[in-house]
């Protein structure tokens, strides 16, 4: 029977991020808001485990899997962290050639109206904890979780797809443009 050693992975908390640690679920809680997530993933549940010491310790099996899943774990918590101390955020550009494109935000989703000339309106969800802004042909998303972002980003894009189309022509639609810390520092 062969023995297998454990490795670890130290994350350091700065003094003003309160963490918490029920279990696989990790919030974190700073002067920006709090983010929570849950790790549990049955597959992997004896094999990587999260402790809370001086910092956030991530114990897991010197395996090759083992070892990309901690740092999987790792990224989505030094992410949580800096969400929580210095905030994203996500710009996107409304581009078109020919029909101008606009968009409002009403209960939740944002409208985007006149899409290549089309009298109806391409819906996104705007995932909770997403402040979404539209300044004529800019929108701007910000807030703390750096997933919720991603994901309204993404549906935003999906909403503007084409299909059946040369991508070449119709360059027309929603696009990121740039993604930083509320403070500007580039991500």
């Amino acid at each position: 029977m062969e023995t297998v050693e454990i490795q670890l992975k130290t994350i350091e908390v700065p003094k003003d991020v309160a963490v918490k640690i029920d279990g696989k679920t990790v919030s974190v809680k700073g002067h920006k808001g709090e983010v929570s997530r849950d790790f549990n993933n049955p597959k992997y549940n004896k094999s990587v485990s999260i402790e809370k010491s001086e910092g956030i310790d991530i114990k897991f099996r010197d395996k090759k899997t083992f070892k990309a899943i901690a740092g999987t774990i790792e990224a989505h918590i030094k992410n949580m962290i800096l969400g929580v101390t210095e905030g994203f955020e996500y710009r996107m550009k409304i581009v078109y050639s020919h029909f101008p494109i606009s968009a409002t935000i009403k209960d939740g989703e944002i409208h985007i109206k006149n899409f290549l000339g089309e009298k109806g309106a391409r819906i996104a969800h705007i995932t909770r904890g997403c402040n979404v802004k539209v300044d004529k042909d800019e929108i701007v998303l910000a807030g703390i979780d750096i997933e919720a972002l991603g994901q309204t980003t993404q549906r935003i894009e999906q909403a503007c797809r084409l299909s059946g189309r040369d991508r070449r022509v119709f360059q027309d639609g929603v696009f990121l443009v740039s993604r930083a810390l509320q403070n500007g520092k580039k991500i």
